[in-house]
């Protein structure tokens, strides 16, 4: 019974899908023929072994969903014990066949049941070799139309309800098998062939293809002159001019229809709106979707690709730089003019680190004070002029309390304030390292206050020294004033 349930679930499953209608329906009550073959599994009450079914059938179609059907099932097989004799069953029964769906539909799905007469007999085995009996069954199938209404796939599985020898239940035996339908006689009423009985049909000339309503004439969804079914583009939208085929015409390529375009002629690659016109977002001259630097400051003189010119290549574009013949490789403010360094910044460069005692923390923690962001803002504008040089931020400590602890919590303060660095643009995080040192590196005795506030602090180290000395180089160039200092500081804007 749990094979039957299993096969019975299966093809229930098949019948649940969805089918569309196709063409040339037969009226009147023709005669069908079929046969298949499949796979048979016997009950284990009959000591069979599973193997192949073969079956036939012929039909006639009294009704459109009902059908009187004579069919017979041979399952050749051998007996499961040994010396395994051969052991075939025969089954000719007489069904009803309810189709649960018009048969002129895709997919059929039915159901059928019956009685018949069973023949379990067993070749060159002891008697007694044969048992022959009455036997009702049930079934389920599906037919698959094979482009008209007189070929059809059909998949069927069906219950033999057959009682062995000294057994007062019915046994299961399951055939599931595939094969082919065919339809003889009957008429075939629909000349348009729009699936719609011409007696139904108020639109009887539809062109092949056409998709149609329930009275058989055809639609135009998107209102193109196109119908349904033959439309290859079939949400147009209105007012588009189109081809033959309902697909919309679009001479200059811009994704705005032909009809719709107030701009018919856009260059090839520009960014349109709505109405086919393009854009230009920056101003630039150089239209959306052509322009490589979309996002070209206001001002700046661009080429043919829409990118800003720079004849001193100091990072400012032509147009907005104040300071147009600036010396190779010297810094310069937003408005391209050389800038001049600081305190820190001379620092750094002769030092090769900046040593800040008045970054502070709340006590014993690592979290940065408020009133000390404007320290780091301060080194992080001078850092953002050196994005070569690879930065080590180490926190320090006084002597007080354990060496563990101390080195845990200067590691702690340092990663702090190195976080606080990567929220600013043009700082790159993988130029940078944190580590905490504790109090193993002292500048002044731990003996006074004064000596243990100078050893509370947060160093900026460079570790590329051959970096540092390209750009000191550089800086004591303009220390000797040959070009005028700016007065813009550099960006400290955090990155997004």
């Amino acid at each position: 019974m749990a094979r039957c349930r299993r096969a019975f679930g299966f093809t229930l499953a098949a019948l649940a899908l969805y089918a569309l209608p196709v063409s040339a329906q037969i009226v009147g009550r023709p005669f069908e023929l079929s046969g298949g073959i499949g796979y048979f599994a016997p009950d284990v009450r009959a000591r069979m072994q599973n193997g192949p079914a073969y079956n036939g059938g012929i039909a006639w179609r009294y009704l459109h969903s009902l059908s009187l059907e004579a069919e017979g099932t041979w399952a050749p097989s051998k007996q499961d014990t040994v010396p395994h004799f051969d052991h075939n069953f025969t089954y000719l029964s007489a069904d009803l066949r309810w189709n649960l769906r018009p048969a002129d539909e895709r997919l059929v799905p039915f159901l059928l049941g019956g009685v018949g007469y069973g023949l379990s007999s067993t070749i060159g085995g002891p008697p007694p070799d044969k048992l022959s009996r009455g036997a009702p069954s049930i079934g389920a199938g599906a037919l698959v139309n094979l482009g008209n209404q007189r070929r059809y796939l059909r998949f069927q599985v069906r219950d033999v309800m057959f009682r062995e020898r000294e057994q007062t239940e019915f046994s299961n035996h399951i055939a599931i098998t595939a094969g082919l339908q065919l339809v003889f006689g009957g008429k075939e009423k629909d000349l348009d062939l729009d699936g719609v009985r011409d007696w139904l049909d108020k639109c009887p000339n539809t062109p092949v293809g056409a998709t149609v309503d329930a009275t058989g004439c055809p639609k135009d969804s998107d209102g193109d002159g196109v119908l349904d079914g033959l439309d290859k583009c079939a949400d147009t939208p209105h007012g588009c001019k189109i081809d033959s085929k309902g697909c919309p015409l679009d001479a200059d390529g811009d994704g705005v229809c032909d009809g719709i375009d107030t701009c018919p002629d856009t260059p090839k690659g520009a960014t349109v709106d709505a109405t086919g016109c393009p854009k230009d977002s920056d101003g630039d001259g150089v239209l959306d979707g052509i322009d490589k630097c979309p996002s070209t400051p206001k001002g700046c003189i661009v080429n043919m690709e829409g990118c800003p010119a720079d004849a001193d290549s100091d990072g400012v574009c032509d147009g907005v730089d104040q300071c147009p013949n600036t010396p190779a490789g010297f810094r310069v403010d937003a408005n391209g003019c050389p800038i001049e360094v600081s305190e820190h910044e001379v620092q750094l460069l002769d030092t090769g680190s900046i040593r800040i005692q008045n970054i502070n923390f709340d006590t014993g923690k690592a979290s940065i004070k408020p009133e000390s962001y404007a320290v780091i803002d301060t080194v992080a504008r001078i850092l953002q002029q050196y994005p070569t040089l690879q930065i080590e931020v180490g926190g320090h400590t006084d002597s007080r309390g354990s060496d563990s602890l101390n080195t845990v919590l200067s590691q702690a303060r340092a990663d702090s304030v190195l976080n606080y660095l990567k929220t600013f643009k043009g700082l790159d995080a993988s130029q940078y390292t944190s580590r905490g040192y504790g109090s193993n590196k002292p500048i002044a005795p731990n003996t006074t206050e004064l000596g243990r506030a100078k050893n509370r602090r947060v160093e900026f180290k460079v570790l590329n020294v051959d970096k540092l000395r390209i750009e000191s180089t550089r800086r004591h160039y303009l220390m000797k004033g040959e070009i005028p200092p700016g007065a813009a500081p550099a960006d400290t804007t955090k990155k997004p």
